[in-house]
């Protein structure tokens, strides 16, 4: 079948590993589906995330840990299929206790995902960029990190930990926690809502593993460019949720200009064309199983 990855989710975890370090930034946008993630390596980024908030948005669900790791552990499976990119999928706080990491875990890696995070809120969990979060006890995260670890079979799955306590115990305290989260076992860290890039830096100069820059917007942390996050040393610009604000502000726009007007006439030119559409999808390529497949010509400018 073409318009599938033509590499292992070993050999993709093996790639994200030597990416992540070769001290270049991997720039990493949020996919809304599986067509944007073949979108996302389209347009020459480094890699694939899943935000559990985006998963949630696009189930009509508030980001407070309603979604369940089976509805992640599917749409992994059906993303991993699409891409040869690595794809980091947002694990919640593992949906439950460490036992519940440890199954997240196993159902993240059959579904061919090159890593995931987890993180030390309790539930229900919420935006790491809202006031009003609790995170776990120190301890309780180190578990949920060391089941993680001992479910691991391939021990090229990346394992990141996601530290909230910036905003509620301080900088100092979210040093501290991510320092006992390497010793658990984690093989990088996820600072979140880092007040600027003072913060990024005491966040570099303290821990020695791949670092993520959580980019979202409308969110606690200044929109710092890749080359800035490159210089403070970091491995990962994260997107999460970039795409979804982009589709959902021109679909809203969309539907205005279609009710005001009664026709589409004018949204035309916003777009993407048939034969764009069908470029992506590999229409052509499927010809080689069936040339009754594609046995058409689409009209110019369509």
């Amino acid at each position: 079948m073409p318009q599938h990855t033509r590499t292992t989710p070993a050999e993709r975890r093996r790639a994200f590993r030597e990416q992540l370090a070769s001290g270049r930034l991997l720039r990493m946008p949020g996919a809304i589906n599986p067509l944007t993630a073949r979108l996302i390596q389209d347009t020459g980024f480094d890699a694939v995330y899943l935000s559990g908030a985006v998963l949630a948005a696009d189930l009509g669900l508030p980001d407070i840990g309603l979604t369940t790791s089976t509805e992640i552990a599917a749409r992994a499976q059906q993303t991993t299929r699409v891409t040869d990119l690595p794809v980091l999928v947002d694990a919640d706080t593992g949906f439950g206790e460490p036992m519940n990491a440890a199954r997240t875990v196993q159902l993240l890696e059959d579904a061919g995902v090159a890593g995931l995070h987890l993180e030390d809120q309790v539930n229900p969990k919420r935006c790491g960029h809202l006031d009003g979060k609790t995170v776990t006890a120190r301890e309780e995260m180190v578990r949920r990190i060391r089941a993680a670890v001992d479910a691991r079979r391939d021990p090229d799955l990346l394992l990141m930990a996601r530290t909230d306590a910036r905003s509620i115990e301080g900088l100092d305290a979210a040093i501290d926690r991510a320092k006992a989260y390497v010793d658990a076992g984690a093989d990088a860290i996820f600072p979140e809502a880092l007040a600027g890039a003072a913060e990024y830096e005491a966040f570099r100069e303290a821990v020695d593993v791949p670092l993520l820059a959580n980019m979202t917007e409308f969110g606690k942390s200044p929109l710092l460019d890749a080359r800035t996050l490159e210089s403070l040393g970091y491995n990962i610009a994260l997107y999460p949720v970039t795409l979804l604000r982009i589709a959902m502000g021109a679909v809203e726009d969309g539907l205005r200009t279609l009710a005001a007007e009664g026709t589409q006439e004018s949204l035309l030119p916003r777009m993407q064309t048939r034969s764009r559409l069908y470029e992506l999808l590999g229409y052509q390529e499927y010809t080689a199983f069936d040339s009754a497949v594609f046995d058409f010509t689409l009209p110019p400018g369509t």
